[in-house]
């Protein structure tokens, strides 16, 4: 008699509890005088000479400790001020003044804002959560992962401890093909090898950024952090040189389209590849499975509009992770340019939904995940976890200038070149110890105890296409046959 049993879930409640997830942050200060967002404007024609000048009353002494960058051309009075206004305030003759910082707005692009990086460097600077406390002052809604809000209605429960360490909350999850159900024989033997899994501590993988000044540099600082986060780095197979063989177990080398090469001896040394989808990706994969059967394989996929097909096939196919691909602006590419990275996700988690097939791989997706709520969104939306890259590059200082990518040989504002292995890694594992404890935060404030019950949940957030189609667009419309008020 053979006894089939389907595939639970893992359930911490019904396990021993492992040990904490720690990540150890250390606050590394910037080698470069931070831009900040306001500047001060102080002007000395038509002082007063007052017997005890507001400069002279400042909280943090930033009129005295004042310098100039000339590297930068920057007054460092910037950085030091807390925007207390005193000063602005107390000038008899209204001789200061705060204004926009200009060298701050012209930071990053249309998607990567200089709110984004500033709060990078932030996080990278000290790994903790960034804090305005004046609450958020922007739009209600914006595009993309700005249309979605996360339901927080649990704030008040237990579960919220676990952000201080008095109840954990899990934030691991398994890469790999998982059975749906399991078989036993008469002696309650399993009658097949499980096949192999890779847990992470956080939903996050770390990928070698598109741009840098110095990607041999750069490489190194990203498998560094990979083996300091007990996580692991995407690299291209021709870029992991011999001095990265020490971190070959947290490396996850990329192989373009149709370019496998079985007798590569890298693939006895790490845990898992990627393959680039092509027509015959799925054969290279049972290749690999077949001589190297503990490995991981990992196919890349486009996110355009044919991705949830192409998705739903590779996975009925038998791969066991998948990645889908948007651009740096959390776009679809070619014809899909309008489809944001949230919808291309839902499509292809539904469509894995509707195959029978979402529980039996692992969906992860990126481009364009660029703070730590777009991690849990995206988990929302449906994939397991995220691949991150650009975001490590800012927080090595960058400012996102793009002279590395514009092949004039422009030099490097940061000196890419000058930072340490050590240094640029250490600012890497405080972004991710920053995003770490913000993940927790959602999940407390939802009163769940693991990621892994986030994904997919739609039911913990709301669009802000769905209430336009809902409840804002029947609630606004005009009955039929009522008659138009003049003007209209």
């Amino acid at each position: 008699m053979i006894a089939v049993i389907p595939f639970p879930p893992k359930d911490l409640s019904e396990e021993v509890l492992p040990a904490k997830y720690h990540i150890p942050v250390r606050r590394v200060p910037p080698r470069l005088t931070t831009l900040a967002k306001t500047t001060i404007i102080d002007w000395n024609e038509g002082c007063l000479r007052c017997q005890r000048c507001v400069k002279e009353i400042c909280p943090v002494d930033a009129y005295k400790k004042r310098d100039f960058d000339r590297k930068q051309f920057v007054d460092t009075i910037d950085e030091m001020c807390r925007s207390c206004y005193r000063c602005v305030q107390g000038c008899p003759r209204e001789l200061v003044f705060k204004a926009m910082n200009p060298q701050y707005r012209q930071l990053g692009d249309d998607y990567y804002t200089p709110e984004i990086i500033g709060a990078t460097w932030y996080q990278a600077e000290t790994g903790k959560i960034p804090v305005s406390g004046a609450g958020y002052g922007g739009v209600f809604a914006g595009e993309g992962f700005d249309s979605m809000w996360t339901d927080m209605s649990e704030i008040v429960r237990p579960t919220r401890d676990g952000i201080h360490g008095r109840e954990y909350i899990s934030t691991s999850i398994d890469l790999g093909r998982k059975p749906m159900f399991l078989v036993f024989d008469e002696s309650g033997n399993l009658m097949f090898e499980p096949p192999s899994l890779m847990e992470l501590p956080l939903p996050v993988v770390l990928a070698e950024p598109p741009l840098g000044a110095n990607p041999l540099r750069l490489r190194q600082m990203l498998a560094a952090a990979a083996q300091t986060l007990d996580a692991v780095a995407l690299i291209a197979r021709d870029a992991v040189t011999p001095d990265l063989m020490d971190a070959a177990l947290s490396l996850v080398p990329q192989f373009p389209a149709g370019q496998m090469d079985l007798d590569d001896p890298l693939l006895s040394k790490v845990r898992a590849l990627e393959l680039t989808d092509h027509p015959e990706v799925i054969s290279h994969l049972e290749a690999v499975k077949q001589r190297y059967p503990q490995l991981i394989v990992w196919i890349k996929v486009p996110g355009d509009l044919r991705a949830p097909d192409r998705v739903a096939a590779l996975a009925a196919a038998g791969a066991g992770v998948i990645r889908l691909a948007a651009t740096e602006q959390a776009r679809g590419p070619n014809e899909a340019g309008e489809v944001h990275l949230k919808d291309l996700i839902r499509r292809a988690h539904l469509k894995l939904v509707e195959h029978q097939l979402r529980d039996a791989v692992t969906l992860l997706a990126s481009g364009g995940i660029a703070l730590a709520e777009h991690v849990a969104k995206a988990i929302i939306c449906g994939v397991d976890g995220v691949i991150v890259d650009i975001p490590l590059l800012l927080a090595l200082e960058c400012r996102l200038c793009r002279n590395c990518q514009s092949g004039q040989g422009g030099t490097c504002p940061i000196e890419l070149d000058n930072l340490t292995v050590k240094r640029g890694a250490q600012r890497m594992v405080n972004l991710m110890g920053a995003w770490n404890n913000q993940l927790l935060e959602i999940l407390g404030a939802m009163g769940m105890r693991e990621v892994r019950r986030l994904r997919g949940e739609v039911g913990r957030a709301m669009f802000k296409e769905d209430l336009d189609r809902d409840i804002f667009a029947p609630l606004f419309a005009r009955p039929e046959g009522a008659s138009r008020r003049l003007g209209e």
